[in-house]
């Protein structure tokens, strides 16, 4: 069924290939897959496969090919390429496979570009899982991103250590992105371990410092009605309408909306919605659906959407087969263009 979608489509490819391996035809796959090495795509599938094939040594050949002596990678590749930096990244994956970590540590130190998946630094990671704390220590220091401060922090945290993973975000330094990146971490951490009251003053100070950017915001009154606190979110919201001559774009309204229905004040929060600039909005309508329903209202949700139907037909059926009217739900996804 999957064959005759393989010719030159890199997604059934690699589902192929992985599908090939898991059943007994390891050879076949590894023929697809190595075929296609200099994509990305593709070599990570052949890495992720190669294990179980026992054909590490061959697919570390492969990727040593495309390591140029003098590695650079002063251009983006491709947008499907495998550029250098990845081919660098899947050795070193084989080669701590192979037990080879002081191998693989020193190809992820040659990397131009520091790249991270997830929030996730490959090398940061690699020194965690075999307990090379001071040499994550030193990396940590100098990875750009803020990651490998992350995991140092983390490790610390697991290890009992909780004092040392804030000295980590508390010292961390570098580009204002990796010092935001920090300080939400610092937030969490302290929030995690009862300190709830550091926690927000962190978060007060990142979002004074950003100018009240939405989205820091949006973090710091979560973490206010997370732990009970959403008066203190509402004070906060207060303090930047204040700042703004008493306007409020519909970014911060909706975080307020979240924080009065939080605080027992839904009804307050829907009214105060219907006489906002923004109220007559569809996306206004979704606001207030979704806080009724969340409070058990669904019938109103229902009849708030519906005024606005056929935006967020979707959410509308949902909330319809919630109150088991099936046949109602099926219809609205049939009238959607």
């Amino acid at each position: 069924m999957v064959r005759p979608y393989t010719q030159g489509e890199r997604l059934p490819t690699r589902f192929f290939g992985r599908l090939l391996a898991r059943h007994g035809h390891q050879d076949e796959a590894f023929a697809l897959l190595s075929a296609g090495i200099d994509d990305w795509l593709l070599a990570n599938a052949l890495v992720e496969i190669s294990k179980e094939m026992g054909r590490d040594d061959d697919i570390a050949v492969l990727l040593v090919a495309r390591i140029p002596a003098e590695h650079r990678c002063d251009g983006p590749p491709g947008f499907h390429g495998l550029d250098e930096d990845t081919a660098i990244s899947l050795l070193a994956t084989i080669r701590e496979r192979q037990g080879r970590v002081d191998e693989a540590i020193a190809l992820l130190h040659t990397r131009r570009h520091i790249k991270s998946v997830n929030n996730h630094d490959q090398l940061a990671d690699l020194l965690a899982r075999h307990d090379r704390i001071e040499e994550l220590r030193e990396y940590a220091v100098s990875e750009c991103h803020g990651h490998a401060a992350q995991r140092l922090a983390e490790v610390l945290e697991e290890r009992g250590d909780v004092d040392g993973a804030i000295a980590v975000y508390r010292t961390l330094g570098g580009s204002t992105a990796r010092q935001v990146h920090g300080s939400v971490q610092l937030a969490q951490l302290l929030a995690r371990h009862g300190r709830v009251d550091e926690a927000i003053e962190v978060m007060r100070m990142l979002a004074d410092s950003s100018g009240g950017e939405d989205w820091i915001v949006d973090m710091l009154c979560t973490l206010c009605a997370d732990n009970v606190r959403a008066r203190d979110g509402l004070a906060y919201l207060d303090v930047l309408k204040t700042r703004r001559d008493g306007k409020e774009e519909w970014e911060y309204f909706r975080i307020r909306l979240r924080l009065m229905a939080d605080g027992g004040l839904l009804d307050d929060a829907i009214e105060q919605t219907r006489a906002h600039p923004e109220g007559g909005a569809w996306y206004a309508a979704g606001a207030i659906a979704e806080l009724l329903a969340a409070t058990g209202r669904t019938e109103e949700a229902v009849a708030v959407l519906e005024a606005h139907a056929p935006i967020d037909s979707s959410v509308l059926a949902w909330h319809l087969i919630d109150l088991g009217r099936i046949e109602e739900a099926v219809a609205v996804l049939q009238q959607r263009t």
